[in-house]
């Protein structure tokens, strides 16, 4: 028997909470998972949502303290790292979060490539994958040139300039983001603004989307094995799967908080240009090949790679339809991968 409260409750939002409830479980518990996905390296998929969460979180509690201006930016950094209380817990595991979202979308769309997850109907999940990613390294990029220490200075100046070659849109990009000529206070409030509103916003709204096809069209099944791949229900096992991953992620990220905190750098100085400037890891294949070409034919080749890779669904079918029988993606996605990590590591070790 309801209650009087309850009652009330119900007839100003008549809800059917029955019907909400078996909705709810059949969208969510009951979700048909295939059997491959119990192996976890085929789990990565809820990765990168919860590190989003975490990011999100972290990032609200560092907005309490962190001042977007060139007089104060700096100072409210080493402020939260050195003197607020559990600061650099909380900005540590901000930066962490972040690398480890990097690499976990990375290897969530390695994982989609080489077993072909991508495949009709499912290439607007490759391509809304793909904005995701592109999406997540702007909110990189924004990140680190807030702590307005020389890195992120000069990184974002460099950055800039890159953008402003990109075809067509570039000038109009770089002249938005930096609010004038040059890096300043204008650019400062803009990558803030971008960082806690902007981007976050598109972010979820893209996984969203991601997440909704995935509910219409299913989690793809095996290549070969469309029809005869058993399943299981997504709760309790694939639930409780995401939980442990979600605790070693805390764990994980809290020790390398401790092990390697973030450092602070020495204060921005546009008078003064460091004798080495170097982007975050993620962007150091990049950084690497645009030393070796000029500049404005390095950017034409990056934005021909992330279109061709936007929509590679469509060029995996037109190339298979050439030759078929022959696994070019296993080529192509093994070499981007081996030059990936090869650059990368030549600009680890060499200073």
């Amino acid at each position: 028997m309801k209650t009087g409260f309850l009652r009330s409750l119900h007839e100003r939002a008549p809800i059917d909470m029955q019907r909400a409830s078996q909705v709810l479980e059949h969208f969510l518990l009951k979700e048909p998972i295939p059997v491959h996905m119990k192996n976890w390296f085929y789990a990565l998929g809820a990765t990168p949502l919860t590190l989003f969460v975490f990011q999100v979180i972290t990032g609200i509690l560092l907005t309490f303290y962190y001042v977007p201006s060139p007089e104060l930016a700096y100072e409210s950094v080493r402020y939260i790292s050195e003197e607020a209380r559990m600061g650099f817990w909380i900005r540590g595991l901000h930066h962490w979060g972040s690398t480890l979202m990097v690499i976990t979308i990375f290897l969530h769309m390695a994982r989609v490539f080489f077993t072909r997850a991508y495949r009709k109907p499912r290439e607007l999940n490759w391509i809304l994958g793909m904005l995701l990613l592109i999406t997540t390294l702007g909110l990189c990029f924004t990140g680190y040139s807030l702590v307005y220490n020389q890195l992120s200075y000069w990184a974002t100046t460099v950055g800039t300039n890159m953008i402003q070659e990109i075809p067509l849109v570039g000038p109009f990009l770089v002249h938005l983001l930096r609010g004038g000529e040059s890096v300043g206070s204008n650019t400062l409030t803009r990558l803030f603004n971008l960082h806690i509103g902007i981007l976050p916003t598109l972010l979820f709204a893209l996984l969203v989307t991601h997440i909704l096809l995935i509910r219409i069209h299913g989690v793809a099944r095996l290549e070969g094995h469309e029809k005869d791949e058993a399943t299981y229900s997504f709760y309790p096992e694939h639930f409780y799967h995401a939980v442990i991953i979600t605790l070693m992620l805390v764990t994980f990220m809290s020790a390398m908080t401790v092990i390697l905190p973030p450092g602070m750098g020495e204060p921005a100085n546009p008078d003064v240009t460091p004798n080495h400037i170097k982007p975050e890891w993620y962007f150091f294949a990049v950084y690497s090949i645009l030393k070796i070409v000029p500049l404005r034919w390095g950017i034409y080749f990056f934005v021909a790679v992330i279109l061709a890779t936007t929509f590679w669904p469509f060029l995996d079918d037109l190339l298979r339809n050439r030759w078929p029988g022959r696994r070019i993606d296993y080529a192509v996605g093994s070499l981007t991968i081996i030059l990936f990590l090869a650059f990368t590591v030549y600009e680890l070790i060499v200073y």
